[in-house]
């Protein structure tokens, strides 16, 4: 028999092709009875046991298969992690896993240490975040021109706050001057209300007697470089705001018809008016209505309406 099968050995391929079953068939009974690899010759006793082996490992991959543990964590829950962690780089494992725990989300720490995005650098807040965590502290100031009916020229002091866009003051005058300038900024600024920065341009007017007052109140003086009207931005959009929703559609007759005006869209401009820079709220936070009748309040003798419920 043996020989038999050498010669049959001899005219089959010199690779034979054996099914699965074939394998577990020669492992089995290498299992069971060791000496048949004196025996088998179609192919060589390192791999009938290279087989046995294998089987051996899928035996025990199988008998330990997960049968219970924790559950998957959910895709949501995963994008909201890394959500968390690109939004602050300052915050850790811990951090997010807590506030996960005020949203109902159970999961254990080490989950969310799992899926929090890695960062490379360390942590820094941007541009946006370090120019809104100091915006309270800085205010701004310009002069707005207005020719009045008889041609003549009046001149507006515009300051505003920064932090929400607020118009904190708007002086008028025929002639001003650095005294009468630095007398708006204690008007616009009592008691402890003062910002910490005033950014101004380079006028002229901004003279010895305006730069003493503001350091009498603590504040940093902050003028612009020269023909740089950019670099005070804020204000500047104010002025054109101005200009465009008030002063473009009025004949001004003196002074104290100006006073009047500017007063007026100020309380509007501070109460009513949205701004895309405040997500579309006033600077004088306005509350969300959904009760009750829409009444129009008209503002600069209707030239622009605040809508309310009542």
């Amino acid at each position: 028999m043996r020989q038999q099968i050498v010669i049959l050995r001899r005219r089959a391929p010199q690779q034979l092709t054996l099914t699965c079953l074939d394998r577990l068939l020669f492992a089995m009974i290498y299992r069971f009875f060791p000496v048949v690899l004196a025996a088998i010759h179609i192919v060589r006793p390192e791999t009938v046991i290279r087989w046995h082996r294998m089987g051996f490992k899928a035996l025990w991959r199988w008998k330990s298969r997960p049968r219970c543990g924790r559950p998957k964590v959910s895709k949501e829950i995963r994008d909201l992690i890394r959500e968390m962690s690109l939004a602050n780089p300052l915050w850790g494992a811990p951090r997010i896993h807590g506030e996960l725990m005020m949203l109902g989300i159970n999961i254990a720490q080490s989950t969310v240490a799992k899926y929090i995005t890695k960062q490379r650098l360390p942590p820094s807040q941007t541009w946006k975040t370090f120019l809104c965590n100091h915006a309270d502290g800085v205010a701004s100031c310009d002069f707005l021109i207005v020719p009045t009916i008889g041609f003549k020229l009046l001149y507006a002091f515009v300051i505003l706050g920064h932090g929400r866009r607020k118009l904190l003051h708007i002086g008028v005058t025929a002639n001003p001057t650095a005294e009468w300038a630095a007398r708006q900024i204690t008007e616009a600024f009592p008691w402890d209300s003062a910002p910490k920065t005033l950014i101004r341009d380079n006028d002229s007017i901004y003279g010895a007697a305006f730069k003493k007052q503001l350091a009498t109140l603590s504040i940093r003086d902050g003028p612009t470089a020269f023909r740089t009207p950019w670099q005070n931005g804020f204000v500047e959009r104010v002025i054109d705001s101005v200009k465009r929703e008030c002063l473009d559609h009025m004949i001004i007759r003196d002074e104290a018809h100006l006073r009047r005006v500017l007063k007026a869209y100020a309380r509007y401009y501070n109460c009513a008016r949205t701004h895309l820079g405040l997500s579309k709220d006033a600077p004088f936070s306005r509350s969300i209505q959904t009760c009750g009748r829409i009444k129009a309040i008209s503002h600069l003798g209707g030239l622009h309406h605040e809508y309310v419920r009542i």
